[in-house]
């Protein structure tokens, strides 16, 4: 059953009443609302702690949140948001201090990234979402207030909308979204007096199910994880095709399927692109640096409880924001939380899911990355 029939089937008005409806009536929930992330304590990756995490997303007791993005303002560091899906709902903003910002109650949105668009009458924030329903990226930007305003959609039918990202090509932002089915379509992002419009410059197949990609705009690489396989670098120029290098195989010591989100991260202060990966069958992120076509493996981390937060377990989307983000001097990593718990209390039922946030400077400190 596609994910629109089983959106169109259990949306309602409130998140909350549908949870409340199906647990009352004893309904056996559709695969497509529960998680299938395994329920641990904490993972196998090297401990670091979250510095802090988000309010949960709305929808409680179904598989919800997905996936974060990190904003910074260019000219005011200190001003950051976290943007989040709930991918039964909409689309969150997120101050750092985890209390909501914004909530645009759009429906399914899958996985989301931004990039900044530059014209002759300026610079703004472009944000896309995968939308399932409509099978396309829902487009939105940020005001000055630093609200969510939706801005658009374009078609960029595939199996079903799952991945998304964004890069730059020689021909401007790029959209990318991932297929169910591992299907995947490139659009060069477009304004048009009608409105923003997408021109589709290339399509290809991974081979199976595929969510999590990330685009190095300094060096042109396009990473996607292959669920069940591993992770792949692609070229994000259109005219290369589906030529690609495997990056990491699954199921490996590295990466325990689901291999799920992706994330880049400059460090300012080397100038070093770190990749990170989640590993949602152990609840670990893998970690590389990476430059062009070579990567080299600095270890894994898991995010245990402490700090007064729950662990990270059951992982799925994963972001990365290098340089001052906020209070974080060095960056911080974003992300989702299969299960989130009050306090440091174990994992059990899950009622609820949100995103924790990682300083970097803790990461790296417990890789001994340099």
């Amino acid at each position: 059953m596609r994910f629109k029939n089983i959106y169109d089937r259990f949306a309602t008005v409130s998140a909350v009443a549908i949870t409340a409806t199906l647990l009352s009536a004893c309904v056996t929930l559709h695969p497509e609302l529960t998680s299938d992330s395994l329920l641990v304590a904490n993972g196998t990756g090297t401990p670091v702690l979250a510095s802090g995490e988000t309010v949960a997303v709305g929808t409680a007791g179904l598989d919800a949140a997905d996936d974060p993005e990190i904003w910074v303002d260019p000219m005011d560091k200190s001003r950051a948001l976290i943007l989040g899906t709930d991918k039964k709902a909409g689309l969150y903003a997120y101050n750092l201090d985890g209390t909501v910002r914004d909530f645009v109650p759009h429906g399914p949105l899958n996985n989301v990234d931004l990039r900044t668009v530059y014209g002759e009458s300026g610079s703004f924030t472009l944000i896309a979402a995968s939308d399932r329903a409509k099978n396309g990226a829902a487009l939105f930007t940020l005001t000055d207030d630093l609200k969510l305003k939706p801005s658009g959609f374009l078609p960029m039918a595939t199996s079903e909308a799952y991945g998304l990202c964004m890069g730059t090509t020689a021909d401007g932002i790029t959209v990318i979204i991932i297929g169910k089915n591992g299907d995947v379509v490139q659009a060069v992002y477009g304004e048009t007096e009608a409105g923003p419009s997408g021109e589709i410059v290339r399509r290809f197949d991974v081979g199976s199910q595929a969510e999590g990609c990330v685009v190095d705009d300094r060096t042109g690489a396009l990473y996607i994880a292959e669920e069940a396989k591993g992770i792949w670098r692609y070229s994000v120029e259109p005219g290369t095709g589906a030529t690609r290098v495997l990056l990491q195989g699954a199921p490996s010591d590295i990466l325990a399927p689901d291999v799920e989100g992706l994330a880049l991260l400059v460090d300012e202060d080397s100038g070093l692109s770190y990749l990170i990966a989640s590993s949602q069958g152990d609840s670990a992120f893998a970690v590389w640096q990476v430059a062009g076509e070579t990567a080299t493996y600095k270890g894994r981390f898991s995010v245990f409880p402490g700090n007064g937060f729950d662990a990270v377990t059951g992982t799925d989307g994963v972001a990365a924001l290098g340089g001052q983000v906020g209070p974080y001097a060095e960056g911080v990593v974003v992300m989702q939380d299969d299960s989130d718990m009050d306090g440091e209390a174990p994992t059990g039922a899950r009622a609820r899911q949100n995103f924790k946030i990682v300083s970097w400077t803790e990461v790296k400190k417990a890789l001994k990355v340099q």
